[in-house]
């Protein structure tokens, strides 16, 4: 199988394109920030092993310690860097990894475990409550942090603790009598042990990965209960004792642990940990048949649901703020005040991840639309445009309760570092490519930007360039630089939402199946060079009809835009909720530089489209007998999703309007 955590090295991004300057943002200022971040808050000297302030602190969400992530933090920003070290040598960053590389391997116990807050703070209650505290969840990011490591600098020296701390865990748990039949609350390890596997050849991790996620749910894990409910009980917790995040006792859907996996019928719980899940279900897929076999189904399924009744017009995903997850089929509302909208950024990071890999399982055009929409809106807005601040939660609707706003930092720093991970990662999700027989190979091209993909096929060097301005306008140039003796066959993905396309020179066949059109090697080889062409205009969007929402919203190719009061200071009393956009009005855009860190940008404005409704106080009636009147109409101006909250202002922002059949 691909992973983009593997193949991302294989693409350059041309100087000045839209991605190039997002990752420099994270080059030159990202890393060094995050790094400057782990240290005031005391991450970066925790694997000294000392006692820090904040482990007397209680949990703000019990039984979760503030601190209990930090292990996780630390490994992320280390992957993280690495993938960027890749474009260059950064002295501060390769002695940073150094000396945090030589403190994790010293904190390492005799018998392989290491984890900061089991080993300083609770060292007599290792593995007593995976459901709730994270020891697999640490462990998975180091194991991805040291592969990563061995990957930049060829060195083991991260790498063999963590294989120890794998080795521990395939002792400690699995199938048999003397060891532990539970699971983790918080999937990753799974993905971690089959990338380890990858990498390593031992089939006993992706072994171990596989029992992770087919014992998970099992009803009569341990004494004939529950795995989770057994060992609280072992806790000696009361049976009516939860944590804060679940609603009610034994919310074990939480985890998607209320049944076995082929026995879910929809997604639930905790919007993180199901993506994690499932994309390690297709990791396990990609290299098991059978398993495979089994499980496909179960991932359509799930896939379907969230994308079809769970799914915000953004790309965002879970309703909830409680357990920050998913809510029932269509209850999709915009803003806190409205009831929820939680989609957080590391969510999103997790759709892309489970898409990259469906489209491994299933070239299928479905999935690159929700990959491409999730990058360039849910995932993208987590980051501000100078790469300084961040966005955990990415509502769609502002309110007085919750602006839209970005943090420098926060207590549960998940979303930050897994920002740069995504970003120095990104060009493994640009494409794949498979030596299918030998001199021949299959490219799968599912977005569009400028950067150029390098490999080799038997024997031969491959080089396939794209150039264009990518989302801004829809002309990709490609040039292909290979063999003669070599038959490539290019499939370029059609957007869903694209009217019309066209290739020049033109194909002689040129069929869109499921989403991709199929260039034959015979026609590349004539034509190395040619052009695809998808005319990218605004348009307006809606969703479900059974989210009960009468709202519009615009977009433009894979971008859904936003208001700002920044730029609609007529409307900025109320975050919108009274504004009323006319759908029947032409949309028109304008190319702009200005709109903060001189960000190229088109801008759409709906002219005289929108008007404020004011409503009067009526009383204790519940039905509306009052009179309503209607403000003269508006010009609207709408930003990209991703470009919010970057230029000041009261904080105001939402992305559906109400319409005026209303």
């Amino acid at each position: 199988m691909s992973n983009p955590q593997f193949t991302f090295a294989q693409t350059s991004f041309n100087k000045g394109s839209f991605w190039d300057r997002k990752r420099n943002a994270v080059r030159s200022s990202t890393i060094p920030f995050q790094l400057d971040m782990l240290k005031k808050t005391g991450r970066y000297d925790a694997f000294k092993l000392e006692w820090q302030p904040i482990y007397n602190e209680p949990p703000d969400h019990w039984p979760v310690p503030k601190h209990l992530f930090w292990d996780s933090d630390v490994a992320k920003w280390i992957e993280g860097a690495v993938y960027f070290l890749a474009d260059g040598k950064d002295p501060p960053v390769d002695e940073a990894i150094a000396q945090l590389v030589q403190w994790i391997e010293k904190a390492q116990q005799p018998d392989g475990y290491l984890n900061i807050h089991f080993t300083v703070v609770k060292p007599k209650e290792r593995w007593s409550n995976l459901r709730d505290l994270h020891e697999l969840y640490n462990c998975g990011h180091l194991i991805e942090a040291a592969l990563s490591h061995k990957q930049h600098y060829g060195s083991d020296d991260l790498l063999n603790p963590m294989k120890k701390y794998a080795d521990l865990l395939c002792e400690k748990f699995g199938p048999g009598p003397d060891q532990t039949h539970g699971y983790p609350g918080h999937p990753e390890i799974e993905l971690a042990l089959m990338r380890l596997y990858t990498q390593s050849g031992d089939a006993k991790y992706k072994d171990l990965a596989m029992y992770f996620i087919t014992e998970r749910g099992n009803p009569k894990g341990i004494n004939g209960k529950h795995f989770y409910e057994n060992e609280a009980i072992e806790r000696g917790e009361h049976q009516n004792m939860r944590p804060n995040y679940w609603p009610t006792p034994l919310s074990f859907w939480y985890q998607q642990a209320h049944k076995p996996l082929l026995e879910q019928e929809s997604i639930e719980g905790h919007s993180v940990r199901a993506m994690y899940f499932l994309t390690s279900v297709a990791d396990a897929s990609l290299h098991d048949p059978k398993f495979r076999k089994q499980y496909e189904p179960v991932l359509e399924r799930l896939w379907s649901n969230m994308v079809q009744k769970k799914m915000y017009l953004t790309g965002g995903i879970g309703a909830i703020k409680q357990w920050e997850g998913f809510g029932i089929d269509y209850f999709l509302p915009q803003s806190s005040d409205e009831g929820g909208c939680y989609a957080e950024t590391c969510a999103s990071i997790g759709v892309m991840m489970l898409a990259e890999r469906m489209l491994q399982l299933d070239l299928d055009g479905k999935y690159t639309d929700v990959m491409e929409l999730c990058m360039y809106n849910a995932v993208l807005t987590g980051i501000s445009l100078d790469g300084k601040a961040f966005t955990y939660v990415n509502q769609l609707g502002s309110s007085d309760g919750d602006p839209s706003k970005r943090e420098e930092w926060f207590d549960c720093a998940c979303c930050p570092p897994n920002v740069t991970r995504l970003l120095g990662t990104l060009g493994g999700y640009l494409w794949t490519h498979k030596e299918v027989k030998p001199s021949s190979v299959d490219i799968n091209v599912h977005l569009y930007t400028s950067a150029t993909l390098t490999f080799e096929a038997s024997g031969e060097r491959v080089q396939l360039t794209q150039k264009s301005q990518w989302p801004w306008s829809g002309d990709v140039e490609f040039e292909l630089d290979a063999e003669q003796s070599l038959d490539v066959c290019l499939r370029l993905r059609i957007p869903q939402w694209a009217e019309s396309w066209s290739i020049q020179p033109s194909p002689p066949s040129s069929t869109v199946t499921k989403g991709y059109i199929e260039v034959s090697p015979s026609w590349v080889k004539e034509n190395p060079r040619f052009k695809l062409s998808i005319p990218i205009k605004p348009r307006y969007i809606s969703p479900h009809f059974l989210t009960g929402q009468s709202i519009a919203a615009v977009a433009r190719g894979p971008l859904v835009y936003c208001v700002e009061d920044v730029d609609n200071p007529w409307a900025s009393l109320d975050h919108f909720k009274t504004v009323v956009l006319d759908t029947t009005i032409s949309l028109e855009e304008e190319s702009v530089t200005n709109l903060a860190n001189e960000e190229p940008c088109v801008v759409i404005r709906a002219p005289n489209a929108a008007r404020r409704f004011r409503f009067e106080e009526h009383g204790a009636n519940p039905s509306y007998t009052g009179n309503v009147s209607i403000a003269k109409p508006e010009t609207v101006t709408f930003i990209p999703f991703y470009a919010r909250a970057n230029r000041g202002g009261k904080g105001q922002m939402r992305v559906g309007l109400r319409t005026k059949d209303d």
